[in-house]
């Protein structure tokens, strides 16, 4: 689950700019060397900090399998987990937004997934587990 929620995100959701049914989602990975803010808006915001690896595109890869639900007083973004395959890549970070402009904003951020140390793999999978839960909730 989500470790944070950027504000943009949450000011955007108020607005109804987004539609997490239909947006195009992506996951990027980020270094150590990144700095969490909720104050960060878009990915320009956070691109100094992108991994690169062999095998690694820079942006991420869109998410599949993309759900948005209610259920148990709670909403949540659903996905199935991002895979890299014959990479070479370290990450810290798992980073989710949007491929979109709205409300003058390219390419903003959703939220963020500390994965609590650095995780690597050297030629094989780099995987981003989901939370059963969802990819962040709303409670």
């Amino acid at each position: 689950m989500a470790d944070l929620i950027f504000t943009s995100f949450k000011d955007g959701l108020g607005r109804s700019s987004f539609n997490l049914s239909t947006d195009t989602l992506k996951c990027a990975l980020l270094t150590s060397a990144y700095v969490p803010s909720a104050n960060h808006a878009v990915l320009a915001d956070v691109v100094a900090a992108e991994a690169t690896g062999t095998g690694y595109t820079a942006g991420g890869q869109a998410l599949t399998g993309v759900t948005w639900s209610v259920a148990a007083n709670k909403a949540a973004l659903h996905a199935a987990d991002p895979a890299w395959t014959t990479v070479t890549v370290t990450a810290r970070y798992a980073l989710i937004y949007a491929v979109k402009t709205v409300a003058g904003l390219t390419n903003p951020l959703l939220c963020l997934l500390d994965f609590g140390t650095d995780r690597g793999v050297i030629g094989g999978t780099f995987t981003v587990r989901f939370d059963a839960l969802g990819v962040l909730t709303l409670e």
